[in-house]
């Protein structure tokens, strides 16, 4: 039973099923009723059973009869960010998504998760992890642990709290592993695929090969991150600046211990005193539009720097996210064990 079902009551519903179900749920008391097609009819929470005890209804009413007629809901493939946002602010926390015939396909638990982002994720997980041997002699490097569970499984469990349920993993040294480890994603309330890379196509070429992107957007990171980032800002940074892509950068600081002259030519334009430069790194996480998934050449080597390049230098808009919070790339020992360090103290 998905875990959405404990919400969803029928009309042959008694009120002492209904109270004892809204009991259970405890700080997530809302149910939502539905007929013999699952559309949806109404909203009950304990204060809708008690104000209709109130007005005079008993124990043996029809549930129906209690239920608050329009709920708020969430069209599939039809909200904004900005709604989500403001219910959100509002305190509202269990919504149900519907479909086109109005069915409940899915309730989101605002308490538990940031947000319902209409992305598909595709994690880069095939690389061998050779600078960290001899841990990834005979694990896959994304299965590594920091604290206590696998690299990967953070940034996993990062794309669900932000609603991200739709997640491929592209997959080659020892890949199996993390077949087993993960399976279908199913008791994780998810929907986890494979793609097998039997050579290497670059940080973003196996993209090519996924059967079915279920959204109108893709974000693709790499297996091997630690870190934070608001999956929800990054794509809003998207849409407001009607961009085609965006990549997450990390920025970096080069202090100059001199007094540096900027000159033109022959002359002086400005003397500065021990300077500050910031500069931006690419941070390995980009979210672009579905639709350029065709530039990506079919069983071919590309990076995301090729698909970057192939949408400006046509005019596309290409901006960058510069993430402001924790960031780690474990490409080396050094990073593995600051990452250890970290975690201790890091709420990913």
């Amino acid at each position: 039973m998905k875990d959405f079902e404990q919400h969803i009551i029928s009309p042959q519903c008694t009120v002492r099923e209904v109270l004892a179900r809204l009991d259970e749920l405890a700080s997530d008391a809302s149910l939502f009723l539905v007929d013999e097609q699952r559309k949806l009819l109404g909203s009950l929470t304990d204060g809708d059973v008690r104000r209709g005890l109130i007005r005079g209804l008993g124990l043996e009413d029809e549930i129906i009869k209690f239920v608050k007629r329009e709920p708020k809901f969430l069209r599939l493939g039809d909200y904004s960010i900005e709604t989500l946002q403001d219910w959100r602010a509002k305190s509202y926390k269990i919504i149900p998504v519907v479909n086109e015939a109005q069915q409940i396909v899915e309730v989101i638990n605002l308490r538990v998760q940031q947000s319902r982002l209409p992305i598909d994720a595709v994690i880069m997980a095939g690389g061998k992890g050779t600078r960290l041997r001899p841990l990834t002699l005979n694990t896959p490097k994304p299965l590594i642990k920091v604290g206590d569970k696998p690299i990967v499984e953070y940034n996993i469990d990062r794309l669900q709290k932000y609603g991200i349920r739709n997640i491929t993993l592209s997959i080659a040294y020892l890949g199996q592993q993390l077949i087993d480890y993960f399976g279908d994603g199913s008791e994780r309330g998810l929907n986890i695929k494979y793609v097998t890379e039997e050579k290497p196509l670059g940080t973003i070429g196996a993209v090519r090969q996924i059967e079915a992107i279920h959204n109108d957007y893709v974000l693709v990171m790499n297996s091997d991150l630690l870190t934070n980032i608001d999956f929800e800002d990054m794509l809003q940074q998207l849409l407001q600046c009607g961009g085609e892509m965006i990549v997450a950068t990390s920025p970096y600081e080069v202090k100059v211990p001199y007094g540096v002259i900027e000159t033109e030519g022959q002359h002086i334009r400005a003397l500065r005193e021990k300077p500050t430069y910031t500069y931006y790194s690419n941070a390995g996480i980009y979210i672009f539009k579905r639709e350029h998934i065709d530039l990506i050449p079919a069983r071919a080597h590309f990076n995301a720097t090729d698909l970057m390049e192939a949408l400006y230098s046509n005019g596309k808009k290409v901006i960058h996210y510069p993430i402001l919070g924790y960031w780690l790339d474990i490409g080396k020992p050094q990073d593995y064990e600051k990452a250890q360090q970290d975690i201790k103290h890091l709420k990913l």
